[in-house]
């Protein structure tokens, strides 16, 4: 059976119980997103040294996604594509801040324009909830924009609180006072809890977007002396690092409880993911970055666009629709969750708004969806170093068990088998050739119909870096 119409299941599903999809009553929604989450750093995804029971639990308790991806390898694209539903090329944002970020010079092309905040002009998830009756609440990292225009609360978050740079000593949009020694993701699980008890006679969609586990690494002190003696397991060895993971885990757990203690546990979906791949898998493409984690067998990390930079846990719970240790290996994509929620709440698309997605529910309840491929375009570069890269331009298209990347800067193609090598350690472009360039044109395709913009080529190399002056690289 083709792999992206199987759905495998810890037990048997419970019939039509539990294969009866959105019920009467819509539910509620709460969307939990952790930052830079690799998709082994959990124990249900096979860590061996990171304690997450809350979130292990959560997966019993619901349907594990074993292939779902995000729009970009790292923050912005990904949260763009969440609220918005679109691919990158429609919204424009790619990467995170302006293509200024790394020195690009001695590079052959020249990245396109970044944009960096979600436009005002796109309907959000948020707002097409909400004029279907829902309430709506986001706290946490948004990365799409904090000024009046483009913070949460103008585009369709009736409740907003934004914070993203620190986990002490943090600071909020808009503006609050926070007790001296506040731990960002224990304050912002507190207005997620008390959210939802206020709300709890009404339909509500919120989203807890958590700034764990991004650096800088911090943690309280009593968690991470929990880790500190414990040896290291396939490559998770960093007790602050596993600090900041259960700190992020007992957030669930608290967000769980609460809604088991105002009885709303079966009439809310929850779902958990990471906005990209983890920080790690650096040293093995000879890179001098640091890891944090350890993405194996995946390969690469955060700003790759291998699958360690794009592959992330995926989690969803609904009690008595969902079979309880479900697990499901059919790809799923960040722009998939907007239309996936409009027919959870029974409310419209937008008008005039492609949505790139498509509704995921039938997989939840033990059936399939239309067999698609699977898009991305990141048009930039991404560094690790002076002249060294996480990612060089590249365009991407995943069609089945099968990957192609096309490297845009001398255009050859890298081609995998996921299904037997999940690693991708072995190219089969040279080998497949007629299968490669049926991918390359159904890529081409595609970029020509959304009207993907490319890279320009660059006509004269710059001087060299150290004789303009080198700007240091962020590393986000």
């Amino acid at each position: 059976m083709n792999i992206l119409n199987r759905v495998t299941t810890s037990m048997a599903l419970a019939g039509a119980a539990i294969a009866t999809a959105v019920s009467a009553e819509p539910p509620n929604v709460l969307f939990v997103l952790a930052d830079d989450l690799g998709w082994t750093d959990l124990g249900c995804q096979g860590s061996r040294y990171y304690s997450t029971p809350a979130i292990d639990r959560l997966a019993s308790e619901g349907m594990r996604f074993t292939a779902a991806y995000t729009a970009g390898p790292n923050c912005q694209p990904t949260r763009a594509a969440l609220m918005s539903g679109q691919y990158g090329p429609r919204t424009g944002v790619y990467t995170v801040g302006g293509t200024d970020r790394f020195d690009t010079s001695m590079r052959p092309l020249v990245p396109v324009e970044n944009v960096t905040r979600l436009s005002p002009q796109v309907v959000t998830v948020a707002e097409a909830l909400k004029a279907s009756g829902y309430v709506t609440g986001y706290f946490g990292k948004w990365h799409l924009g904090d000024d009046p225009e483009h913070h949460p609360s103008a585009q369709g978050f009736g409740e907003a609180l934004t914070s993203m740079g620190r986990h002490f000593g943090f600071v909020t949009t808009p503006c609050t006072n926070v007790p001296p020694g506040t731990y960002l993701a224990d304050y912002l699980t507190d207005l997620a809890t008390n959210f939802i008890q206020r709300h709890r006679d009404h339909r509500w969609f919120l989203c807890v977007g958590h700034f764990a586990v991004h650096t800088p690494l911090e943690a309280p002190d009593e968690d991470v002396a929990r880790f500190r003696d414990r040896p290291g397991v396939g490559g998770h060895s960093n007790p602050v690092y596993a600090a900041m993971i259960s700190r992020l885990d007992v957030s669930v757990d608290r967000l769980m409880r609460t809604l088991d203690a105002w009885g709303l546990t079966s009439n809310t979906v929850v779902i958990f993911s990471s906005d990209n791949g983890g920080v790690g898998g650096y040293k093995r493409e000879g890179l001098g970055h640091n890891d944090i984690t350890d993405n194996t067998p995946l390969r690469h990390g955060k700003g790759s666009l291998y699958e360690g930079g794009i592959r992330v846990p995926f989690i969803v719970r609904w009690p008595g629709r969902i079979a309880p240790g479900s697990v499901c290996a059919v790809p799923i994509h960040s722009v998939d969750l907007y239309p996936t929620l409009l027919a959870l709440a029974g409310a419209s698309a937008p008008k005039g708004q492609v949505l790139d997605g498509v509704d995921i529910t039938p997989l939840w309840f033990g059936g399939t969806i239309s067999n698609r491929a699977l898009f991305w375009h990141f048009p930039g570069y991404l560094g690790a170093g002076h002249n060294q890269w996480r990612t060089t331009p590249v365009s991407v298209i995943r069609d089945g068990r099968y990957k192609l990347m096309e490297f845009l800067e001398d255009g050859h193609l890298e081609l995998y088998d996921l299904d037997s090598d999940l690693s991708e350690r072995t190219n089969l472009a040279e080998r497949e050739r007629e299968l490669a360039q049926r991918l390359l044109e159904r890529l081409n395709e595609w970029r020509k119909t959304i009207q993907a913009p490319m890279p320009a080529r660059r006509e004269a190399p710059a001087p060299p870096a150290r004789e303009r002056g080198r700007r240091r690289p962020r590393t986000s």
